[in-house]
């Protein structure tokens, strides 16, 4: 390289810290240095950033009451380890250890949400290989009947549900997973309509329950408004800055009820232009919460 040995020495220093498989192999009286996996691998293999990303995932599944995703990532990260050399290893330990004590997730409250495995299981079993499910519902008009639903999917959220249709039908419904037992795939083929995406579904609501969707227009005032240039009310929504330092903010949307509930955090940020039965839900729930708590 044409430079001294102290040099030398700060370029390989360089090189191992960019890339920790580096090897050192003694060969007296030199010593020897190499990257055995090539140089292909390299950027292909795992960082303390990503292992630590990967931790920090499953323990807030873990916290959050979702055990079987937390178990799947943890076997995950143990499967990669695995497969890292054991000098790699011990390398990144440090690293990760000062990582995850410098972070943490915040834990909103809600419900925790049920997470069988044997239940989330068979609906994947059966979401694979195009095949119905049975399993008794204690939930609905009729408690504990059994029910054969062709599965569209899962969702996660406050709490989790099944998202399918029953029987011959194919208008979707959801079941909530912790209502759910006795669930068995059914030999009887189902898969759910060609048309169908789990993404538009999701987005016809602003949480899970599903109603009729409106254009949904909302008026940030100007004390509000840089909060909510940040915020995402709605994946199909759209922001207007105004002259007078408000936003305008529309979207279209079901699920008025539990969009009432959100905007109830917004205080005095913002006034519900459209539609009526979006501002006759949160007068309806105000009304209660007053009642609740003995207010007149």
């Amino acid at each position: 390289m044409g430079v001294s040995r102290r040099t030398a020495e700060r370029m390989r220093d360089a090189v191992r810290e960019a890339f920790p498989q580096m090897e050192e192999v003694p060969d007296p009286p030199t010593v020897r240095f190499r990257i055995s996996t090539g140089l292909d691998g390299i950027f292909q293999a795992p960082t303390a950033d990503e292992f630590a990303a990967l931790r920090a995932a499953a323990d807030t599944f873990r916290k959050a009451g979702a055990g079987a995703r937390a178990n799947a990532l943890a076997s995950l990260e143990q499967k990669v380890l695995s497969a890292v050399r054991a000098g790699v290893r011990r390398k990144l330990a440090p690293d990760m250890e000062a990582l995850l004590e410098a972070e943490a997730m915040a834990i909103h409250a809600g419900p925790r949400p049920f997470e069988d495995e044997q239940v989330l299981g068979c609906v994947r079993e059966a979401i694979m290989s195009l095949r119905r499910l049975r399993f008794k519902y204690d939930g609905g008009t009729t408690p504990g009947r059994e029910r054969e639903v062709t599965p569209f999917g899962l969702l996660f959220g406050r709490s989790n549900y099944l998202l399918g249709a029953e029987g011959h039908s194919t208008e979707p419904r959801t079941w909530r997973l912790d209502r759910i037992r006795d669930i068995m795939v059914s030999p009887m083929p189902g898969a759910r309509p060609a048309d169908f995406t789990l993404q538009e579904f999701v987005e016809r609501s602003f949480g899970i329950y599903q109603d009729a969707v409106e254009d949904v227009v909302l008026r940030i005032h100007p004390h509000g408004a840089e909060e909510a240039m940040g915020w995402r009310f709605h994946p199909t929504q759209h922001l207007e800055p105004q002259a007078d330092g408000s936003v305008i903010a529309t979207f279209r949307a079901g699920g008025m009820r539990e969009l009432a509930w959100h905007l109830f955090t917004w205080g005095d940020k913002l006034d519900i232009v459209a539609p009526e039965r979006l501002k006759e839900m949160m007068r309806s729930e105000l009304a209660q919460a007053v009642r609740a708590h003995g207010l007149g």
